[in-house]
């Protein structure tokens, strides 16, 4: 796409972004009319002067509006780390969750359940599950470096292999858990964002800022490394110690999310790639648009979500498989194809 429609397709993207807000507020066990939800909203501005239903006040914005926000951030995260990992190993099949620190985030989730932890405060399950990727992110990087360097080859194949291993760890816990206990694992495994709030939000808000105002300033480095490592030294660019700070930094922001939502899969996989297909791989314009991107992927999916069987609702790691599942089939028979397999 042309530099000069970069501002629109942007624009016209977060005005896409801003409307899916209003239609997933207005949506749940009890639908609100749009044009009411638009009022609300407004109302809280400067300027606007609305009579507003109290009730629908009060369910739009302590019930509905924090989800939508947290699904947004978490999306908007997880798809911004998605593109930072693609980069980095040149694989359009690389995910956020590549090394491992999807599978270390929701063994810590896991393990708080098991030992009751959840029962005495919610603030476990999260700090828990922050944790497993913080620990697992430290695992990987030892096991794989050597010498002060780190292989991203190798870095991808120990991510693996404790991937592996933490999910057969997984596995073990849920064996051995009460029927309780394993719905509530089984339903922190699959993604959740029900009863999400404005505490959830501020522990989101600060981290997603800092790491991705940090990932969005190396964005010519990102362009570079696409060259290859080579090519990146000649131009000046210390590479491990950029590698090293921006798998960190995508690491500890996927962390971040995993820790309270659980594994949402696929969402760092499918938004970057489209994204880059349409605007290309520059990092000035695919990381911000990315940004939006997955906001609005995760917006929509979690509207999907509760509006499929409601009252109630579906996992929304479950929505995201279903539409991620065939697209990386695609990937896989898309790269076939280019290599001359099909």
């Amino acid at each position: 796409m042309k530099q000069l429609k970069m501002p629109v397709f942007f624009i016209a993207s977060f005005i896409l972004f801003l409307f899916s807000i209003v239609i997933a507020t207005s949506f749940g066990g009890v639908t609100i009319p749009f044009f009411e939800t638009v009022q609300v909203f407004l109302a809280k501005l400067p300027f606007f002067y609305f009579e507003t239903d109290s009730t629908f006040e009060q369910i739009l914005l302590y019930i509905r509006l924090p989800r939508v926000i947290v699904a947004s951030i978490v999306g908007a995260s997880l798809a911004v780390c998605g593109v930072v990992m693609q980069s980095l190993f040149r694989n359009p099949m690389a995910e956020p969750g590549i090394i491992g620190i999807s599978s270390g985030g929701s063994l810590g989730g896991v393990i708080a359940i098991y030992f009751g932890l959840s029962h005495i405060s919610t603030f476990f399950v999260p700090v828990f599950g922050f944790l497993g990727a913080l620990l697992t992110l430290l695992l990987v990087y030892i096991i794989s470096t050597s010498n002060g360097k780190t292989s991203m080859l190798t870095l991808l194949l120990t991510g693996v292999a404790i991937s592996s291993f933490i999910s057969a760890c997984s596995s073990l816990i849920i064996t051995y858990a009460s029927y309780g206990q394993l719905q509530q694992i089984l339903y922190w495994l699959m993604g959740n964002l029900n009863g999400r709030d404005w505490d959830d939000v501020k522990l989101l808000i600060l981290p997603f800022i800092l790491c991705n105002i940090l990932i969005f300033s190396y964005r010519k480095q990102l362009d570079i490394l696409l060259l290859g490592e080579e090519e990146a030294k000649n131009l000046g660019i210390h590479v491990q110690r950029t590698r090293t700070i921006l798998l960190i930094s995508a690491s500890l922001l996927t962390g971040v999310c995993v820790s309270l939502t659980g594994a949402i899969g696929f969402v760092g996989l499918i938004v970057p790639h489209m994204i880059r297909l349409l605007i290309g791989p520059t990092h000035r314009y695919l990381i911000p648009t990315s940004l939006i991107g997955g906001a609005l992927f995760l917006t929509l999916a979690d509207l999907i979500a509760r509006l499929v069987i409601r009252p109630a609702e579906i996992q929304i790691g479950i929505i995201t498989a279903f539409l991620g599942a065939p697209y990386f089939i695609f990937l896989i028979l898309r790269q076939k194809k280019m290599e001359g397999l099909l």
